[in-house]
């Protein structure tokens, strides 16, 4: 597949629009320089062009180079240079997964809920955060209770909408309630169900 000059200026305005909706919501969560350096690995040459290659506009071009090519060279660049992203905590040699540090989990909500709504535009609900989680999302390999913290937000999401969530107090008391009040996983995964 032939780079699109076009699609240069497109997936440029793409990325811009998704960081300045994450920057927008980790100001609200209280973490204003994380939304400003959110991503800037993916103006790299490794993560820009063959996400211009695959530029779609509706979906990540990470899953259609991967339907294409079998594999994403600039997720694989990405996810290893950015820890917001709970794959960057993953090793598979180790048999526990550590739990992602608070400013990062809640910089992956913000983009979780970002992306959503930069690809859904004018089709975007609240339910599509928690869909998209449920579909992608909770099958990466990471810590149970950095999941339970992502999932909870997108069922507080589902019932009460972006405005509840997307502040500093709730982060922090969910933060500490599913990630460093629980003692084990078990307990994590009934309280949030």
């Amino acid at each position: 597949m032939k780079i699109k000059f076009k699609n240069i200026f497109l997936h440029t305005a793409l990325v811009l629009r998704h960081k300045h909706r994450v920057f927008i919501n980790c100001v609200k969560c209280g973490l204003p320089y994380r939304g400003l350096v959110h991503d800037l690995s993916k103006f790299s040459p490794a993560e820009f062009f063959e996400s211009v290659r695959y530029y779609q506009g509706t979906r990540s071009p990470v899953g259609v180079a991967r339907r294409e090519q079998g594999i994403s060279r600039a997720w694989l660049h990405h996810k290893g240079r950015n820890k917001h992203h709970i794959e960057y905590w993953f090793d598979q040699d180790c048999s526990e997964h550590p739990m992602i540090p608070y400013k990062y989990a809640v910089e992956c909500v913000c983009d979780k809920l970002a992306a959503t709504r930069t690809y859904a535009g004018k089709n975007y609900n609240t339910s599509l955060p928690l869909e998209h989680w449920n579909r992608y999302g909770c099958r990466a390999p990471g810590n149970a209770r950095t999941k339970a913290f992502v999932e909870k937000v997108f069922l507080d999401v589902l019932e009460h909408g972006e405005k509840f969530v997307l502040n500093r107090a709730y982060m922090k008391k969910t933060y500490k309630e599913i990630c460093l009040d629980q003692k084990d996983t078990a307990t994590v995964s009934k309280s949030t169900k």
